[in-house]
C-alpha cells in the first residue's frame, strides 16, 4: 500500500474531475485488440500499457508480485494482468480492452474481502484493475458532503472531514476503502442511528461493461443508482462517489476490559443491555486475544480480554447513564471518554497494516442466553480455539430495512438502494492470523464457532463480512430484489466482463 497522502494537496474539484473522465474515456480505449485480433495476449498488454497513464504488469514483472496482493495477504491473487489506475481514464481504458480481449475485469482498491474472488473465480482470465492510486478526496462542508475516489481510505475522508466537525459513515478501520465497503452497505459504529453508508450515497461514478462512464443519481440511471448502493461491485468500475456527512463534533466511545475468565458473564450482561438502549448508542461484545507482540503496550501483549467497545452519540452526563450498567460490572480497564468522531478509527484496535488472515461472518437473527453460551462455548477462556478476534456487532436501530426507508423521507435522502438494512438484530465476525501451517486449525475453529450459534443465523449474509464465496440468494433473500439485480447484470453486463468478490450471478 502507498504512504497516506496528504488530502488537502490531492484534492480535486468534482467538475473538473468529472469533465477529464469524460473527455479521456471514451477515446482511451485501445483500438488494436478489436482491430487486429491476430495479435499475442502479451502485445495486446503491450498496447494497453503504453496508452495508460498508470501501469500494467504481467506474471514476471518485477513489480507484478507487489501489484497483485490483496490487503489479506493469505489470498493468492493471480491475475492475467495486473493495471495500476492512475486516472479515472486508465479505468475506461482497461475495461474496453479487456472486453476486447475476451477477458474479466476485477475492480479492487484496498483488496479487503478478497478471498471470495479468488475462490469462486480464480483470476487467470482477468485483469486485476487496482484504483489504490485514486485518492482524492474534497468536502463539501456547507452542502456536508464528500466526493471520494476510488482509492480513497476511510482515514483520508476522516482527516478531510474533521476540520469542519463532520462524520462519515466510516468503517472500523483506517484502512477500508471507502467504495468496496459502501457498495457492499456499510456498518458504521455510528450506523444505528443514521443506517447504512451506503443509504447516504448521492451520486456515484463509474465505468460500465461498454467502457462508457456514467454518472449516476436518484435521477439519472436510477435502476443502476439503486443496484450500486448495496449491491456490491458487480455493475461496473467505480472512480467516484458522493455521500452526505453528519454534523457530528463528539461522541462518548471507548472499550471495558475485562479479565477473559468473566466472558460469559459480561457478554451476557452486554446482550441484556443492548437490549434497552436507544439508536444512540451502537455497541460490540468481543473476545480479543493479543498475540505477543513488542509494538503493543504490556498492558496488552499476550493477553486475552473479553470487552466492550461502545459509541454513545449524546452529551457525556446522558452517555455515563447509559454506561452504568456495565460499569457496573468493575472492569479492568476503561477507555471509555468523550473525542471527536475522526477518534473512532482507533476503537477496534485492527491491524495497522496488511496482514494474512482467515475469517468469517454471520448475521443473527437474535442473541438470546442460549446463544450468548453457545458462543462463548466456542470462544471463551475455556475453548480450543486459533480464533484472535471475534466479535458480536449490535444491529438494530437504523440498521433495520423499514428505518432505512423512514430516515431518508425524514433527512430528504435518496430513497435506500439494494441493501436498505440488515434483517438482523447483531452480527458476528471472527478472524485468526493466517501462520503458517496453522490453515487447518483456524478453519476447524471457524467451524466450530458457527455450528454453535447456527441455531440463531439470520435468513441473510452481509456482503462485507462473508469471506466467502456465497450464492447471491444468501445476501438477497428477497427473490423481487435479487431479480432485479440479475435483470439489470445481464442487460448492461451479459458477458460478464466486470468480475466482482460477491457476484449477483445472471
Amino acid at each position: 500500500m502507498n504512504p497516506l497522502t496528504d488530502v488537502t494537496a490531492t484534492v480535486a474539484t468534482a467538475p473538473a474531475a468529472r469533465e477529464a473522465a469524460e473527455d479521456a474515456a471514451p477515446a482511451a480505449a485501445p483500438a488494436a485488440p478489436d482491430a487486429a485480433p491476430d495479435l499475442s495476449l502479451r502485445e495486446s498488454f503491450a498496447i494497453l500499457a503504453d496508452q495508460l497513464d498508470g501501469r500494467l504488469t504481467l506474471p514476471g514483472d518485477a513489480e507484478y508480485d507487489r501489484d497483485r496482493l490483496a490487503w489479506n495477504l493469505a489470498v493468492d491473487q493471480r491475475p492475467a494482468a495486473v493495471v495500476v489506475a492512475a486516472s479515472a481514464a486508465d479505468v475506461a481504458r482497461t475495461v474496453r480492452a479487456a472486453r476486447g480481449l475476451g477477458l474479466a475485469v476485477a475492480p479492487q482498491a484496498t483488496g479487503h474481502n478478497a478471498g471470495p474472488l479468488a475462490e469462486a473465480h480464480g483470476l487467470a482470465d482477468a485483469i486485476l484493475l487496482r484504483t489504490h492510486e485514486l485518492r482524492a478526496v474534497e468536502v463539501r462542508p456547507t452542502q456536508r458532503l464528500a466526493r471520494v475516489e476510488a482509492g480513497a481510505l476511510w482515514s483520508d475522508v476522516v482527516a478531510a472531514a474533521a476540520p469542519y466537525e463532520l462524520a462519515a459513515l466510516a468503517g472500523s478501520s483506517h484502512d477500508v476503502g471507502v467504495v468496496g465497503y459502501t457498495l457492499g452497505g456499510g456498518v458504521s459504529f455510528l450506523g444505528r442511528a443514521h443506517g447504512l453508508a451506503a443509504n447516504h450515497v448521492l451520486a456515484v461514478e463509474l465505468v460500465t461493461a461498454d467502457g462508457e462512464f456514467r454518472r449516476v443519481d436518484a435521477t439519472h440511471d436510477p435502476e443502476l443508482f439503486w443496484a450500486v448502493r448495496g449491491g456490491g461491485g458487480d455493475f461496473g468500475v467505480v472512480t467516484a462517489i458522493e455521500f452526505g456527512l453528519l454534523e457530528l463534533p463528539q461522541v462518548v466511545a471507548g472499550a471495558l476490559f475485562f479479565p477473559i475468565e468473566r466472558t460469559e458473564e459480561v457478554l451476557q450482561a452486554w446482550a441484556d443491555w443492548t437490549r434497552a438502549v436507544p439508536d444512540t448508542v451502537t455497541s460490540v461484545g468481543r473476545v480479543l486475544r493479543f498475540p505477543p507482540l513488542p509494538e503493543l503496550p504490556q498492558s496488552l501483549s499476550g493477553q486475552s480480554f473479553v470487552l466492550v467497545e461502545a459509541v454513545v452519540q449524546e452529551a457525556p452526563e446522558r452517555a455515563d447513564e447509559l454506561l452504568e450498567p456495565l460499569r457496573r460490572l468493575a472492569p479492568a480497564m476503561d477507555s471509555i471518554r468523550p473525542q471527536g468522531p475522526a477518534e473512532l478509527l482507533e476503537l477496534h484496535m485492527d491491524p495497522p497494516g496488511p496482514v494474512p488472515g482467515h475469517g468469517d461472518g454471520m448475521l443473527l437473527k437474535e442473541l438470546p442466553a442460549e446463544a450468548v453460551r453457545a458462543f462463548v462455548a466456542a470462544v471463551g477462556p475455556e475453548a480450543d480455539t486459533a480464533l484472535m478476534s471475534v466479535e458480536i456487532r449490535q444491529l438494530g436501530g437504523a440498521f433495520a430495512p423499514g428505518a432505512a426507508v423512514e430516515l431518508a423521507t425524514e433527512r430528504g435522502l435518496p430513497l435506500p438502494g439494494a441493501t436498505a438494512g440488515l434483517e438482523a438484530e447483531y452480527l458476528v465476525y471472527a478472524v485468526a492470523v493466517a501462520a503458517p501451517g496453522t490453515q487447518e486449525t483456524v478453519a476447524s475453529s471457524l467451524g466450530r464457532l458457527f455450528a454453535r450459534v447456527e441455531p440463531w443465523r439470520a435468513g441473510v449474509e452481509y456482503l462485507n463480512f462473508a469471506e466467502r464465496a456465497v450464492p447471491g440468494s444468501r445476501f438477497f433473500a428477497d427473490e423481487g430484489r435479487l431479480a432485479r439485480l440479475r435483470a439489470l447484470k445481464h442487460a448492461i453486463d451479459p458477458t460478464g466482463v466486470i468480475r466482482s468478490n460477491h457476484p449477483v450471478g445472471r
